[in-house]
């Protein structure tokens, strides 16, 4: 029956976030005795220190790569291709040559945006030009 099929599947579902829900609380869990930790040990050369007066950092988003490195990449691959390349194409090799796990739909979508957002910012600069590709994208090349 279709009912069994839908609530077995959202059960699987309900386990894995569950799971996660576990593993952030044991992660958080741990941050929180490492922070005490330290804190204490910063005591240890300061006792008077107002520790809640340090913000907290910001994290960087993920797999943030280093500043001009993802131009660089996309220039040097399409300097290296004899043809004008697509968006996913380009993204699918940058996530290859940063050793990034291409089967991360979420990971592979965000690389995807920020591929597109950095060509774009190419074209500006005249370093790429775009054209309308065999289908529904655009396909890139170096500026001549």
């Amino acid at each position: 029956m279709v009912a069994d099929h839908v609530l077995s599947g959202l059960l699987r579902k309900r386990a894995e976030l569950a799971g996660e829900i576990e593993h952030a609380d044991t992660m958080l869990r741990q941050l929180r005795i490492d922070l005490d930790a330290l804190d204490q040990t910063i005591r240890l050369f300061d006792p008077d220190i107002d520790l809640e007066e340090i913000k907290p950092k910001p994290l960087p988003p993920r797999h943030q790569a280093f500043r001009g490195e993802l131009s660089r990449l996309l220039l040097d691959t399409l300097r290296q291709s004899n043809r004008p390349m697509g968006v996913q194409e380009l993204a699918s090799r940058v996530m290859a040559e940063r050793g990034l796990n291409a089967t991360d739909k979420r990971l592979a979508r965000a690389i995807l945006k920020r591929v597109g957002a950095a060509l774009r910012h190419l074209r500006s600069r005249g370093q790429v030009r775009s054209q309308e590709g065999t289908g529904q994208g655009l396909v890139w090349r170096l500026a001549q």
